[in-house]
């Protein structure tokens, strides 16, 4: 029995990179001896178990068969002789596909350092096509790497998206990596490969960034809800509602893009906007209730319109905030004449201050 570190750990230490989390392929056991040795069974697809002491994942050595369609359409083979190369052989890329043994010596029986060195991303084997997520994969090592595909690699993702094999892409993978791939540093390679080979045009429809800002928004570190809405801010709120929908994109990312594009117009104004239309502004996009949503939002609107200020709004929003709505309301006539009459002192207050 033997434990080797396999895949992003052994390209991360190649390249000279952080290395955050090790995998382990245990070659030549059995669930009952890993067992036997104090590890904790954890996998539900497949033999997996976290060490006693690091608690880090060591999977039983494996194959996989195609059986249907889909990242699930896959029967797995683990046991005691299925050797290392064969386990590695079922990876997605090249550099994903080595391992290091326990006396330090690299694995490499697919090139895989040899493609680290040339900066491509190439799939191992032809069962690469058997699963749609690794398209996905791809596009994300491209933002993280800046690596080329491989041209066979391409033509083979394309053959998947003809085949139709891409349409059984299951939403929640498909969020997950390209979220993944979003908060990379070059977030516009990922689209650049999506638009390659076929799939963007089934993802997104015609909802796609502009680079240069999507670049200038990575370079600052913004978030992936900030990113995202960088993507919606010139769509109409129907296509970017289709995308989030087809995405499953999680609520607080949803929200952010639609604000983006229902309000660009209005948000691109605010240096010349009257203290009522600030006002409006404000309440249409919840600036009371969700004050840090709407930080978010400013800072989509300074990325995606380079030059704008701003500033205006954000102390409308502090000088209306610091009406005191209860002393109004206590003070009002009637029930009805309250709204009117804090929004009549929120906009002298906005008048004052912006």
């Amino acid at each position: 029995m033997k434990a080797y570190v396999v895949g992003g750990a052994v390209r991360d230490e190649l390249l000279g990179l952080p290395v955050q989390d090790r995998d382990y392929v245990v070659i030549g056991a059995t669930p009952e001896e890993m067992v036997r040795q104090g590890f904790t069974p954890v996998g539900k697809d497949f033999p997996v178990f976290l060490h006693p002491q690091t608690h880090e994942e060591y999977a039983l050595a494996r194959t996989e068969r195609k059986s249907g369609r889909g990242y699930k359409g896959f029967t797995v083979y683990a046991a005691p002789d299925v050797t290392l190369e064969e386990d590695l052989r079922r990876r997605d890329l090249t550099i994903n596909a080595m391992a290091r043994a326990p006396d330090g010596a690299l694995v490499d029986p697919f090139g895989g350092k040899r493609d680290l060195e040339a900066r491509v991303l190439r799939h191992v084997s032809e069962a690469f096509a058997e699963d749609p997520v690794r398209i996905l994969r791809v596009a994300r090592f491209a933002a993280r790497l800046g690596f080329r595909v491989a041209d066979e690699t391409m033509e083979l993702m394309r053959q998947m998206v003809r085949s139709g094999e891409a349409d059984y892409l299951v939403p929640e993978r498909v969020w997950q990596e390209f979220s993944r791939g979003l908060a990379e540093r070059q977030p516009g390679r990922m689209f650049e490969v999506l638009d390659a080979c076929g799939l963007a045009d089934k993802l997104f429809d015609g909802v796609k960034p502009v680079p240069q800002i999507l670049s200038l928004a990575a370079k600052a570190n913004a978030t992936v809800p900030v990113r995202f809405a960088l993507i919606a801010w010139p769509h109409g709120e129907g296509d970017v509602e289709a995308v989030c929908e087809r995405l499953k994109a999680p609520n607080e990312v949803r929200e952010l893009a639609l604000l983006a594009c229902r309000n660009r117009v209005a948000l691109r104004a605010v240096p010349l906007a009257t203290p009522a239309a600030l006002l409006e502004l404000l309440k249409r996009t919840d600036a009371f209730r969700r004050p840090e949503r709407f930080a978010q939002l400013c800072s989509v609107a300074r990325y995606a319109t380079p030059g704008l200020d701003t500033g205006r709004l954000e102390r409308a929003l502090a000088a209306a905030a610091g009406v005191d709505a209860g002393a109004i309301a206590g003070a009002a006539p009637t029930t009805a004449d309250i709204p009117r009459l804090i929004d009549e002192a929120r906009t002298r207050a906005i008048a004052q201050a912006a």
